[in-house]
Protein backbone atom coordinates (compact mmCIF):
# COMPACT_ATOMS: atom_id res chain seq x y z
CA UNK A 1 0.00 0.00 0.00
CA UNK A 2 0.76 3.47 -0.69
CA UNK A 3 -0.12 7.23 -0.14
CA UNK A 4 1.13 8.62 -3.74
CA UNK A 5 3.08 11.23 -2.16
CA UNK A 6 6.81 10.64 -4.31
CA UNK A 7 9.43 9.82 -2.16
CA UNK A 8 12.10 10.46 -5.00
CA UNK A 9 12.77 10.47 -8.70
CA UNK A 10 14.58 7.57 -10.60
CA UNK A 11 16.03 6.72 -14.01
CA UNK A 12 15.29 3.43 -15.99
CA UNK A 13 19.05 1.82 -16.99
CA UNK A 14 17.74 -0.88 -18.47
CA UNK A 15 14.35 -2.82 -19.96
CA UNK A 16 15.17 -6.13 -20.79
CA UNK A 17 12.29 -8.05 -23.09
CA UNK A 18 11.85 -12.27 -21.24
CA UNK A 19 9.19 -13.81 -23.56
CA UNK A 20 6.98 -11.54 -23.15
CA UNK A 21 7.50 -9.81 -20.24
CA UNK A 22 9.86 -7.37 -18.96
CA UNK A 23 13.16 -7.06 -16.48
CA UNK A 24 13.82 -3.27 -15.14
CA UNK A 25 16.64 -2.01 -13.65
CA UNK A 26 15.85 1.14 -11.60
CA UNK A 27 18.71 3.82 -10.68
CA UNK A 28 16.65 4.80 -7.37
CA UNK A 29 18.13 8.41 -7.35
CA UNK A 30 17.61 10.00 -3.58
CA UNK A 31 15.54 7.10 -2.66
CA UNK A 32 17.17 5.66 0.68
CA UNK A 33 17.67 1.79 -0.53
CA UNK A 34 19.22 1.10 3.08
CA UNK A 35 15.94 -0.33 4.84
CA UNK A 36 15.04 -2.25 1.74
CA UNK A 37 15.20 -5.76 1.16
CA UNK A 38 14.41 -8.53 -1.47
CA UNK A 39 10.46 -9.02 -1.75
CA UNK A 40 10.03 -5.06 -1.09
CA UNK A 41 7.42 -3.44 -3.04
CA UNK A 42 8.43 0.37 -4.72
CA UNK A 43 5.88 1.89 -6.52
CA UNK A 44 7.52 2.99 -9.81
CA UNK A 45 5.37 5.50 -11.37
CA UNK A 46 2.68 4.00 -9.70
CA UNK A 47 3.44 0.19 -10.29
CA UNK A 48 4.12 -1.54 -7.68
CA UNK A 49 7.01 -4.00 -8.04
CA UNK A 50 8.87 -6.22 -6.00
CA UNK A 51 12.29 -6.14 -5.37
CA UNK A 52 14.32 -8.76 -6.73
CA UNK A 53 17.57 -7.54 -7.05
CA UNK A 54 19.17 -4.97 -4.84
CA UNK A 55 22.63 -3.08 -5.56
CA UNK A 56 24.20 -0.17 -4.53
CA UNK A 57 21.75 2.76 -6.45
CA UNK A 58 18.61 1.08 -7.21
CA UNK A 59 17.23 -2.55 -8.11
CA UNK A 60 15.61 -4.62 -10.42
CA UNK A 61 11.95 -5.80 -11.12
CA UNK A 62 10.13 -7.58 -13.55
CA UNK A 63 6.75 -7.03 -15.01
CA UNK A 64 4.39 -9.28 -16.11
CA UNK A 65 2.25 -8.77 -19.40
CA UNK A 66 -0.94 -7.72 -17.73
CA UNK A 67 1.20 -4.58 -16.03
CA UNK A 68 2.62 -4.06 -19.49
CA UNK A 69 -1.15 -4.00 -21.34
CA UNK A 70 -2.16 -1.58 -18.66
CA UNK A 71 0.32 0.55 -17.81
CA UNK A 72 2.91 2.50 -20.20
CA UNK A 73 5.64 0.77 -19.65
CA UNK A 74 5.33 -1.00 -22.62
CA UNK A 75 6.39 2.53 -24.55
CA UNK A 76 9.26 3.75 -22.25
CA UNK A 77 12.73 3.99 -23.01
CA UNK A 78 15.93 3.54 -21.31
CA UNK A 79 16.95 6.99 -19.94
CA UNK A 80 13.15 8.13 -18.91
CA UNK A 81 12.51 9.32 -15.28
CA UNK A 82 10.35 7.48 -12.76
CA UNK A 83 8.22 8.52 -9.57
CA UNK A 84 9.28 5.96 -7.06
CA UNK A 85 7.77 5.60 -3.77
CA UNK A 86 8.40 2.85 -0.83
CA UNK A 87 5.46 0.92 0.71
CA UNK A 88 3.95 2.68 3.83
CA UNK A 89 4.65 1.58 7.43
CA UNK A 90 2.08 1.94 10.01
CA UNK A 91 3.87 4.77 11.15
CA UNK A 92 3.97 6.98 8.20
CA UNK A 93 2.91 10.24 7.63
CA UNK A 94 -0.46 9.06 5.24
CA UNK A 95 0.01 12.83 2.91
CA UNK A 96 -1.62 11.40 0.25
CA UNK A 97 -4.78 8.94 -0.03
CA UNK A 98 -4.59 5.07 -0.33
CA UNK A 99 -3.05 3.88 -3.72
CA UNK A 100 -2.97 0.85 -4.62
CA UNK A 101 0.18 0.36 -6.84
CA UNK A 102 -2.36 -1.40 -9.38
CA UNK A 103 -2.82 0.76 -12.25
CA UNK A 104 -6.28 0.64 -13.71
CA UNK A 105 -5.85 2.23 -17.31
CA UNK A 106 -3.58 5.11 -19.23
CA UNK A 107 -4.32 8.05 -19.73
CA UNK A 108 -3.37 11.15 -22.55
CA UNK A 109 -2.02 14.80 -21.57
CA UNK A 110 -4.47 17.08 -23.94
CA UNK A 111 -3.98 19.99 -22.89
CA UNK A 112 -1.36 22.01 -20.52
CA UNK A 113 -1.62 25.93 -19.45
CA UNK A 114 0.14 28.18 -17.50
CA UNK A 115 -2.52 29.99 -14.23
CA UNK A 116 0.07 31.99 -12.26
CA UNK A 117 2.81 30.01 -10.97
CA UNK A 118 1.12 27.15 -11.47
CA UNK A 119 0.47 24.93 -14.27
CA UNK A 120 -3.24 23.20 -15.51
CA UNK A 121 -3.02 20.00 -16.78
CA UNK A 122 -5.99 18.00 -18.57
CA UNK A 123 -5.85 14.49 -18.69
CA UNK A 124 -8.48 12.06 -20.63
CA UNK A 125 -9.04 8.40 -19.57
CA UNK A 126 -11.13 5.60 -21.52
CA UNK A 127 -14.54 6.02 -20.54
CA UNK A 128 -15.31 3.05 -18.57
CA UNK A 129 -13.24 4.98 -15.96
CA UNK A 130 -14.85 8.01 -15.94
CA UNK A 131 -17.35 7.19 -13.41
CA UNK A 132 -14.73 7.17 -10.87
CA UNK A 133 -13.64 10.56 -11.32
CA UNK A 134 -15.17 13.12 -9.33
CA UNK A 135 -14.51 17.13 -8.84
CA UNK A 136 -11.92 18.01 -6.19
CA UNK A 137 -11.84 13.94 -5.13
CA UNK A 138 -8.09 11.96 -5.03
CA UNK A 139 -6.38 10.49 -7.87
CA UNK A 140 -3.36 9.20 -8.77
CA UNK A 141 -1.05 10.03 -12.18
CA UNK A 142 1.91 8.35 -13.03
CA UNK A 143 2.34 7.72 -8.72
CA UNK A 144 1.28 11.08 -7.63
CA UNK A 145 -1.59 11.61 -5.21
CA UNK A 146 -2.90 14.55 -7.20
CA UNK A 147 -6.50 16.53 -6.80
CA UNK A 148 -9.04 16.75 -9.50
CA UNK A 149 -10.23 20.37 -10.05
CA UNK A 150 -12.96 20.18 -12.63
CA UNK A 151 -14.10 17.41 -14.82
CA UNK A 152 -15.63 16.90 -18.09
CA UNK A 153 -16.73 14.24 -20.08
CA UNK A 154 -14.27 11.70 -20.03
CA UNK A 155 -11.26 14.05 -19.05
CA UNK A 156 -10.01 16.26 -15.84
CA UNK A 157 -8.15 18.47 -14.72
CA UNK A 158 -5.15 18.81 -12.76
CA UNK A 159 -3.64 21.98 -11.16
CA UNK A 160 0.38 21.53 -10.35
CA UNK A 161 2.18 24.30 -8.19
CA UNK A 162 5.60 24.37 -8.82
CA UNK A 163 6.64 22.15 -5.31
CA UNK A 164 4.94 19.28 -6.82
CA UNK A 165 6.19 19.60 -10.56
CA UNK A 166 9.81 20.07 -9.06
CA UNK A 167 9.94 17.21 -7.01
CA UNK A 168 8.32 14.85 -9.42
CA UNK A 169 8.11 14.08 -12.84
CA UNK A 170 5.00 16.39 -13.74
CA UNK A 171 7.72 18.64 -15.06
CA UNK A 172 8.21 16.79 -18.40
CA UNK A 173 4.54 16.80 -18.81
CA UNK A 174 3.16 17.41 -21.67
CA UNK A 175 0.46 17.25 -24.37
CA UNK A 176 0.57 13.75 -26.09
CA UNK A 177 2.29 12.23 -23.07
CA UNK A 178 0.74 8.97 -22.07
CA UNK A 179 0.13 8.53 -18.04
CA UNK A 180 -0.65 6.13 -15.63
CA UNK A 181 -3.92 6.13 -14.08
CA UNK A 182 -5.43 4.76 -10.74
CA UNK A 183 -8.73 5.80 -9.91
CA UNK A 184 -9.67 6.11 -6.10
CA UNK A 185 -10.04 2.97 -4.59
CA UNK A 186 -12.78 3.44 -2.15
CA UNK A 187 -14.88 4.91 -5.03
CA UNK A 188 -14.10 1.41 -6.63
CA UNK A 189 -15.57 -0.50 -3.63
CA UNK A 190 -18.10 1.78 -3.02
CA UNK A 191 -19.85 0.82 -6.40
CA UNK A 192 -19.41 -2.57 -5.95
CA UNK A 193 -21.24 -2.81 -2.54
CA UNK A 194 -23.84 -0.84 -4.03
CA UNK A 195 -24.02 -3.03 -6.89
CA UNK A 196 -23.89 -5.97 -4.53
CA UNK A 197 -27.02 -4.57 -2.67
CA UNK A 198 -28.76 -3.82 -6.08
CA UNK A 199 -28.10 -7.26 -6.86
CA UNK A 200 -29.29 -9.00 -4.09
CA UNK A 201 -32.99 -6.98 -3.95
CA UNK A 202 -33.20 -6.90 -7.47
CA UNK A 203 -31.52 -9.69 -9.69
CA UNK A 204 -31.97 -8.08 -13.12
CA UNK A 205 -31.26 -4.26 -12.26
CA UNK A 206 -27.80 -2.31 -12.26
CA UNK A 207 -26.93 0.74 -10.97
CA UNK A 208 -28.70 4.08 -11.29
CA UNK A 209 -29.24 7.90 -10.46
CA UNK A 210 -32.89 6.89 -8.89
CA UNK A 211 -30.53 3.85 -7.21
CA UNK A 212 -28.15 6.74 -5.91
CA UNK A 213 -31.11 9.26 -4.91
CA UNK A 214 -33.14 6.59 -2.80
CA UNK A 215 -30.29 5.62 -0.58
CA UNK A 216 -28.53 8.95 -0.15
CA UNK A 217 -25.45 8.81 -2.23
CA UNK A 218 -26.88 11.67 -4.98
Amino acid sequence: MFTGIVEAVGTLKALERKGGDMRVSVQAGSLDMSDVKLGDSIATNGVCLTVIEKNADGFKADLSIETLNKSGFADYSVGDSVNLEKAMLPTTRFGGHIVSGHVDCVGTITGAQQKGRATEYWVEIPKEYSRYVAEKGSITVDGISLTINDVAEHSFKLTIVPHTSSETTISDFQVGKRVNIEVDLLARYMERLLLSKQEAQQPESRLTMDFLRDNGFA
